[in-house]
Parts: C-alpha cells; sequence; structure tokens
C-alpha cells in the first residue's frame, strides 16, 4: 500500500476501505499516520485503489438511483439467476476442454468472472443494501435514539444464501434422525466411500439423496474457502455430519420453517413499533417504511456476488485436478494435491513439457508449514514492524474485553471455542468464539445464541449473518481464542461491544 499512503488522498481512500472492514486496521493506520516524516520518505507511483466515480462504471450512479427507487425485488431475483445461469454455461463450456487449452480457458474466462462481480447492477444492490442498513441505523439513533434497529429488521430477508444455507442443512437433518443406522455410521463415516456405504444402510437411500441435493447447491463451500486447495463439502462430506448431528441434538423437526418465521415475526414487530414511534415526526414514518422496505428486499444480496465466485473457482478446481490425475498417471507429479503448490502458469508449463523440478514442490511445502504457524498482524511496514491498533475501551466494563459491536443484544451462555470448523461440536445455548468466520460457518450459527471473531467488522460475513439469525454478536476482539477458555461462561453485550468472562 506504499503507493496509496504516500499521498493524503490516498490515505483517506485506504481508511475508507480498510477501516470499515476492521476498526482495528483503521486504528493501526491513523497511529502509522502520524509518522509525517515517514510518509515524506515512501516512493510515488500509480495507486492500488481509487475511490468515487474514478473506481465506477459510468453508469453505476444511474443504476444505484433508478434501483432504489424502482426498489423490485424482481431486480435481486433477476441478477440471482444471470448469476446461475453464467455458472451453468461455464460448466458446459469447460467440459469439452483438456490440456494446454485448459489454462488459456481459464484465463479467458476470470473476465467473465469479473464481470459478475463488477456486473454494476450487482455492485449497485450491494451498495443500496448496505448503504441503507447504515442509514436507517444513523437516522434511528438520530430520531429514537433507538442504536442497532438494523439488527432486527434485517432477520429472515429473502435471497441470502448463506442464511438459507444454514436453515436447509436442518431439513437435511430431519431426513437422517429417521434412520438410527445412518447416525451410528456417521461416527465412522469414510469420505471416500461416503454414499456408496450409504445405499446400504436402511434409509441411506433417503439420506444420500437429501445430501446429494444439498451438495448441489453449497458442495463448492468450505471453511476457508477462498483458498481454492481447501478440501469442499462436495470433496469431503464428512465434513458436515457434526454440524447435522448438532442439529438433530439441539432441534425438533421443522425447526428450519419455525426459525425463519420467528425471525420474520421479530422484524415485522420492530419495524412496526418504530413506525408507531415515529408518528409524531412530520414525514418520518413514511421515510422510514420505505427505508425498512428497501433493505429487506436488498441487504441479503450481499452474499451472493461471493458465492458465484467460490462456485466458478470450484469449476476450475474440478478441471485443473483432472490434469493433476493425468500428470499422476505419466509419473510426472507423485499426487494431484503436489499442483497446489505451482502458480497457474508454472502447472501450464508442465502440462505442456511433462517436466517438473520437484525440488520447487518440496521447498514450497515446508515453506508452507512455517507460515501456516503464523499469526498475521493487522499492519506492517516494509521493514517488518508490526503497527498495533487499540480500540476506545471507554464505556466498557472493567477486565471486560473489547470488540466492534456488530448484532445487539445481551447473552450469557457457555463459551465454545473453536479454532477449526470439523471439531465443531456444538449444543444449544453455546456462544461461539472463533478466530474468524465465513459462509462455510453458517451452518454452526443455527445452533449458537452468541458470537465472538478475532476479525471483522459491521459488513464481514459473521456480522451479517448473526444480524439475519438474531445473534448478539462482537467481532475483532484481540485474542478472544486465548483469552475466553472454552466452557468459561460468558457475557457478550452486542450493542455496545464487549464481552464479560464471568467464571474465572
Amino acid at each position: 500500500m506504499s503507493y496509496d499512503v504516500a499521498s493524503s488522498m490516498g490515505r483517506k481512500i485506504v481508511l475508507n476501505s480498510f477501516g470499515q472492514a476492521d476498526p482495528l486496521i483503521k486504528n493501526a493506520m491513523l497511529n502509522f499516520f502520524k509518522r509525517k516524516q515517514f510518509l515524506k520518505t515512501l516512493p510515488r507511483g500509480k495507486r492500488t485503489l481509487r475511490m468515487g466515480t474514478e473506481g465506477m462504471s459510468w453508469d453505476m450512479p444511474i443504476h444505484v438511483i433508478k434501483m432504489y427507487r424502482k426498489n423490485d425485488p424482481a431486480d435481486i431475483k433477476e441478477l440471482i439467476s444471470n448469476a446461475q445461469e453464467s455458472v451453468r454455461e461455464l460448466q458446459r463450456r469447460i467440459a469439452g476442454v483438456s490440456g494446454v487449452e485448459l489454462f488459456d480457458f481459464i484465463w479467458q474466462d476470470r473476465k467473465q468472472l469479473m464481470e459478475v462481480l463488477a456486473n454494476s447492477q450487482g455492485v449497485a444492490a450491494g451498495l443500496i443494501g448496505m448503504v441503507t442498513a447504515a442509514r436507517i441505523n444513523k437516522k434511528m439513533e438520530k430520531w429514537l435514539g433507538e442504536k442497532g434497529a438494523v439488527d432486527t429488521l434485517s432477520q429472515s430477508v429473502d435471497n441470502n444464501i448463506s442464511s438459507e444455507m444454514g436453515l436447509e442443512l436442518l431439513d437435511v437433518a430431519d431426513v437422517v434422525r429417521k434412520y438410527p443406522a445412518v447416525i451410528e455410521y456417521f461416527a465412522h463415516a469414510s469420505d471416500e466411500t461416503f454414499f456408496e456405504d450409504l445405499t446400504r444402510l436402511e434409509g441411506g437411500a433417503a439420506v444420500s439423496q437429501s445430501l446429494q441435493t444439498y451438495l448441489e447447491k453449497y458442495g463448492m463451500r468450505c471453511s476457508g474457502e477462498i483458498d481454492a486447495t481447501r478440501p469442499r463439502w462436495s470433496e469431503q462430506p464428512t465434513a458436515l455430519i457434526p454440524m447435522i448431528l448438532s442439529n438433530i441434538k439441539n432441534f425438533e423437526p421443522g425447526a428450519h420453517k419455525i426459525k425463519f418465521e420467528q425471525g420474520l415475526e421479530e422484524a415485522k414487530r420492530k419495524e412496526q413499533e418504530l413506525l408507531a414511534r415515529l408518528e409524531q415526526l412530520p414525514g418520518g414514518r413514511q421515510k422510514a417504511k420505505k427505508m425498512v422496505s428497501i433493505l429487506r428486499n436488498f441487504i441479503g444480496y450481499r452474499e451472493y456476488p461471493k458465492y458465484s465466485f467460490i462456485h466458478r473457482f470450484f469449476i476450475y478446481k474440478q478441471a485443473l485436478l483432472k490434469e493433476a490425475d493425468q500428470l499422476v498417471q505419466r509419473g510426472v507429479i507423485r499426487e494431484r494435491e503436489d499442483i497446489y503448490y505451482l502458480f497457474l502458469e508454472e502447472l501450464r508449463e508442465v502440462v505442456k513439457t511433462n517436466r517438473l523440478d520437484y525440488g520447487i514442490i518440496a521447498r514450497r511445502k515446508a515453506e508452507y508449514e512455517v507460515y501456516e504457524k503464523l499469526t498475521p498482524p493487522r499492519m506492517m511496514t516494509s521493514e517488518g514492524e508490526i503497527i498495533i491498533g487499540e480500540h476506545h475501551t471507554g464505556n466498557i466494563p472493567q477486565g471486560a474485553l473489547a470488540g466492534i459491536p456488530v448484532s445487539s443484544g445481551t447473552v450469557e451462555g457457555r463459551a465454545r471455542v473453536i479454532l477449526n470448523l470439523e471439531d465443531a461440536v456444538i449444543e444449544e445455548g453455546d456462544i461461539l468464539v472463533t478466530k474468524f468466520t465465513d459462509p462455510g460457518w453458517t451452518p454452526v450459527f443455527v445452533s449458537v445464541k452468541g458470537l465472538v471473531t478475532e476479525v471483522g467488522g459491521m459488513m464481514t460475513h459473521g456480522a451479517v449473518i448473526a444480524r439475519e439469525y438474531g445473534l448478539p454478536a462482537v467481532v475483532g476482539v484481540d485474542d478472544a481464542t486465548k483469552l475466553i477458555r472454552d466452557g468459561q461462561k460468558i457475557r457478550v453485550n452486542g450493542a455496545e461491544g464487549y464481552v464479560e468472562i464471568l467464571e474465572q
């Protein structure tokens, strides 16, 4: 970011871009920006980040205005439909491509991927949802003294692919719970023979069909999914077993519908309460009613572009692994996963020449083992100095852990400190404490009653899903997984942004 922070305008853009994602990054940057003499020594060049019209297509403001005024849920349905068709078209086109041509195909298709992600209407829809959420919170606090109104208003919205994923796994659990033989098999299930084994069990066919339908829609997801090499649920279906068993233990049949309708009822109740309190404010009731309608129509779409991105990359991965299998058969590589340690262009050359210096693979595997043990800082200079950002702790109780309030409400319960999703054995009433969450963690959210993470901000995944599920949540809590021990009783204040440890 050296070129960006070398200018005053660049520093404003960096703060705006990263500060919203994680206030601790913002505070670290503010500490760093006080070093005026150091900033003068930074090299100047073309900035990485742009803001305003400079980073938008020319028609972006027009799309925002039109979609905001129209406020039509059909616009979101159309965006989703177009994205789904784009993925189906990719699957058709890539099926007959192999060898060196596959790499050229992927390279070209990434342009299509960017068109899907940077589509003016799609970006406009995402912006409308996020800006409206911030506007409602600001107006309700100004007009009524109500903090975090959006937290309840955004429960059980339509078109949120991530929250639907968590609820639909409850439906899978409802099928599994009928068959004791399947539940018994889950205790020692194998990924390699998973669906084959199911067919030999009573009820296995029904469970297999339910899981296959789920994986067809969500099988490209997993924890840490931004890394294309991580095993997907389609590749490792046993990763879903702990969450399915937790759902069976913690919920009665039909929990999907019950939980969604409960959230919807709470959102409607909050809307009516706010509108009633705004009766005395000229024009306030009408403005608020429209903003809430826009929020609920658009905010769910925030999760969809990431879903499209991950879906497309999984298709690339499957095609590349077929090439890896060919390389194994020809004795060029030892294991198909060895391709994970090559850049795309390097892999292209291996496929073209059938030659590879295995020292590259061995060296990178060794480096990876070292890097995997590191905890990356939020900000670091080119010289290796780590810049720290602190929370403002003026309004929190003494001894509490400070964080960022992202979903209001206060809840007490047992801390379940989980570092790997595969270890997620949750009981109803637990509070999830982890380093970060991404969409792969969503199925766990249905069972917990609160969330604490070390990384995150208002619009990161965990915050969005916590609000939709109605879970009090505090993110950006430094060293939460070290300071909070598994099993301790804790209190999470999602309105003020702190966590109290009630049992030492």
